[in-house]
């Protein structure tokens, strides 16, 4: 099934250099694919792993592992930032 993977700030390194751009990846994910496993097998390291969005709503670190993608997700990942 296929999904989109959107990587924001300084993630977007862990994008193909094509996919940058537009900080976007169209990805085939296989049936029963979570959060989690998504994040380990694009290689995210944890610790880089804060906001987590899927269709625009909030993923708690405490669901990841359980919550499933489903076709035409949309997955939005943020790293911690300091600012405002």
């Amino acid at each position: 099934m296929q999904i989109t993977l959107k990587l924001y700030a300084f993630l977007t390194d862990y994008l193909p250099v094509d996919a940058r751009r537009s900080n976007a990846l169209v990805l085939e994910v296989g049936d029963g694919s979570t959060v989690a496993s998504l994040i380990a097998d694009r290689a995210l390291p944890p610790r880089l792993v804060h906001l987590v969005l899927l269709n625009g709503e909030f993923v708690p670190p405490q669901q990841r592992d359980t919550q499933r993608l489903d076709p035409g997700d949309v997955l939005a990942i943020w790293p911690p930032i300091a600012g405002g």
